[in-house]
């Protein structure tokens, strides 16, 4: 069976950002964990702490207590302070799998952000058009915290 371009394109999400961070390389890479971990938030600043198992291996997920939560993904690798990259179904509750990519690079006055979401799977229309958004959302607070982190 051959699957045609608009078939592939349909089953797959590609999410590509850069932030430029006011900030070192290692305060932002710990601030990128913190941020993904327990300040991580959801649109309009709603708290959604999760725990990162920050090694090769470690879960990425949200514990809701008393055994309950959600499970987003693994860290499928990591090379501190320049690399994380995490995969996993993430928020998709259907038959997708993911690909988070965080490439860091030193530049002078701060640090890049190279970001990348890869995802395949049976993904609606209307997550696939409001993914980027919260991409977007969640990294210009990614940027924030590290910026109000430096001044301290």
């Amino acid at each position: 069976m051959d699957i045609t371009a608009e078939a592939l394109e349909k089953l797959t999400l590609n999410i590509q950002q850069e932030i430029h961070v006011r900030a070192p390389l290692a305060n932002t890479f710990q601030a990128l964990l913190e941020q993904l971990g327990p300040h991580n938030e959801a649109a309009e600043g709603r708290p959604m702490p999760m725990k990162l198992e920050a090694w090769p291996g470690g879960r990425w997920y949200r514990d809701l207590g008393e055994g309950n939560g959600h499970f987003w993904g693994v860290v499928q690798a990591i090379k501190k302070p320049t690399l994380l990259e995490i995969s996993g179904p993430l928020f998709m509750s259907y038959p997708a799998i993911s690909n988070l990519q965080y490439r860091l690079t030193d530049l002078a006055g701060g640090t890049l952000i190279k970001f990348r979401h890869y995802a395949m799977g049976l993904i609606p229309d209307e997550d696939k058009k409001n993914v980027g958004t919260g991409w977007s959302y969640a990294h210009n607070v990614l940027r924030l915290r590290f910026e109000k982190q430096q001044k301290h």
